[in-house]
């Protein structure tokens, strides 16, 4: 009887950890090493274009706080620079948005002069957006630094094709726990 009990919490553990892995977007820094910045001239739309964005992938702001900030606002607003908007603002310097549904996402900076000077970016999710991918379960090699998307420290052991169900379906296994 000891046995079916543990051979259930194992079944359960791995069908809990196998949802949070298949369900991991990419995290995406806007502006790769230069940030969320209107000094460096880098070109947002240009980086957005070359980009697929999916539901639940996130999109990570990481600016100076003392001279950037990010707010999203309506299309109009977009073309306009306008930082009138419900949504509210973002100003910690290291801020990110899950997104949540397809369609279009607008940013800016509303610092004087910074939308205006390119500070902004279209984050733009097709409708036929599939699901994130499920990594290979075997291990890979770390991605390089030069990769078009910036994975967090914490997403990427899980956006790895499972490792943690791996360590702990081996743990369990190792302990007598499932046997």
């Amino acid at each position: 009887m000891e046995l079916a009990k543990r051979a259930v919490v194992l079944v359960l553990l791995m069908v809990a950890l196998g949802g949070v892995v298949s369900t991991m977007g990419e995290v995406y820094k806007v502006g790769e090493a230069n940030g969320w910045t209107n000094t460096a001239q880098f070109n947002y739309k240009a980086w957005a274009a070359t980009k697929t964005f999916h539901v639940g992938d996130t999109i990570l702001f990481q600016y100076k706080k003392q001279f950037q900030n990010v707010v999203r606002v309506t299309h109009k607003n977009f073309n306009s620079c306008n930082a009138t908007t419900p949504y509210p603002t973002l100003n910690t310097g290291n801020d990110s948005f899950v997104i949540p549904r397809h369609g279009h996402f607008y940013f800016i900076c509303s610092l004087p002069s910074h939308c205006q000077s390119g500070q902004k970016v279209d984050i733009r999710v097709p409708k036929a957006s599939p699901p994130p991918s499920q990594a290979p379960t075997s291990l890979s090699p770390s991605p390089s630094p030069s990769d078009s998307h910036h994975k967090s420290a914490s997403a990427l052991p899980l956006a790895k094709g499972g490792f943690w169900l791996s360590a702990v379906v081996l743990a369990l296994s190792v302990s007598g726990f499932a046997y």
